[in-house]
């Protein structure tokens, strides 16, 4: 096996693993916590979205550090954080306890998740990361696949308490040995963020494409956040019932998977930013189609929107070093990451009231038109000739 399949297989079952055990936890957990807590559920969530702008705000420090010193110290630091906070929340028997424990988690995560290993494969291969970001998002993108069955399975016997202890357990003996095993440090000391040679007008340039990409992924990001907490209840608003609302909310994870592998397979002959351009279309496609042909239509809607989050999973690594090149990739990976995580924390609690008052067609026709708008960004940018 060559030493990038090597770590992309590492990466791969190492984000696989976080995943489960932080992004996908409160959907496993929250019912059985909140009801032995006798706290409502919107408190529980609290401390997730807490998680959230922890690693939103640490994100550029992040970025900074893997520039300087590579990403294995970190991430396996994160494996040792995400655990002490797992056990933290395992310990909690009120509101206090269960935020410190995820304000811990948000910090490892931030260390840890996508974002972290996207910036350091960038660090260590350079301009030839692109097919190892797409194969560790192929495999961790059954993540939340895995996560609720097998988490679920093991809520009755064992309870949450003992389910965080364990998944505390498993990335002390897990992830972090993958990572210390597998993920090497870098060969090369860290390059400058700016090179000499850059004129005024060639900054200005950089700065506008840093811009358009930030407000395409934060857009993209605030979509992705409300549709996962609310998608269920506006399928049942576009009128389906509620067992064909969940059987089409469940194919937006095959459609990522589905997403991944056309982008791995069109790898080779189209670039990251025409890719990205496929990915942003997606979305407002199927939201047409759904126009369109009404509720008959759900299925191209989600598998549309399940492959649009795939491929821009991956153009958050490939198109900002396509665009800007290896040098400070991993900063400029934590810039870009921050505002986009922190609209995630905050955006499915502030869309709460629009999903109660509009109808599903009108929250989907909305999640299309910054679709669009989000897509438009892209328009301007143009890839340096090599």
């Amino acid at each position: 096996m060559t030493p990038e399949r090597r770590i992309a297989l590492t990466l791969g079952i190492t984000q696989t693993y976080a995943y489960a055990t932080t992004y996908y936890l409160p959907a496993v957990i929250l019912g059985v916590a909140a009801e032995e807590l006798a706290l409502s559920r919107a408190e529980l969530l609290g401390g997730f979205s807490l998680a959230m702008l922890v690693s939103g705000m640490c994100a550029p420090r992040v970025g900074v550090m893997i520039d300087r010193i590579g990403g294995r110290g970190l991430m396996a630091a994160s494996s040792l954080i995400i655990a002490a906070g797992l056990a933290m929340l395992a310990a909690a028997h009120g509101l206090v306890l269960w935020y410190a424990a995820w304000i811990v988690i948000g910090l490892g995560m931030s260390m840890g998740l996508y974002e972290a290993a996207f910036a350091s494969i960038g660090r260590l291969y350079g301009q030839a990361s692109r097919p190892i970001i797409t194969y560790v998002t192929l495999i961790a993108g059954f993540a939340s696949t895995i996560a609720w069955p097998v988490g679920t399975a093991l809520l009755e016997p064992i309870g949450w308490r003992w389910l965080t202890l364990l998944y505390a357990a498993l990335h002390l003996v897990l992830n972090l040995p993958l990572v210390l095993a597998f993920i090497p440090r870098p060969t090369t000391g860290p390059l400058p963020a700016n090179p000499k040679g850059h004129d005024a007008s060639a900054l200005a340039a950089a700065r506008k494409a840093f811009v358009l990409l930030a407000v395409f992924f934060t857009t993209r990001a605030a979509i992705a956040s409300v549709l996962s907490v609310h998608i269920i209840t506006v399928l049942q608003h576009v009128g389906l019932g509620t067992a064909a609302a969940v059987a089409m909310a469940s194919l937006i994870g095959p459609g990522q998977v589905a997403g991944r592998i056309v982008e791995m397979a069109i790898g080779r002959r189209v670039d990251p930013l025409r890719s990205s351009h496929l990915g942003a279309a997606l979305l407002p496609i199927g939201v047409v189609a759904l126009l369109l042909a009404g509720p008959p239509a759900a299925i191209a809607f989600t598998l549309a929107y399940g492959m649009s989050n795939g491929i821009i999973t991956i153009s958050k690594g490939t198109l900002p070093m396509a665009l800007f090149g290896p040098n400070g990739y991993a900063t400029l990976l934590g810039r870009l990451s921050m505002p986009s995580l922190i609209v995630s924390a905050l955006a499915p609690t502030l869309a709460a009231p629009l999903i109660d008052a509009w109808s599903g067609m009108s929250i989907l026709t909305l999640a299309g038109v910054l679709g669009a708008g989000a897509a438009l960004c892209l328009v301007p940018l143009r890839l340096p000739s090599r």
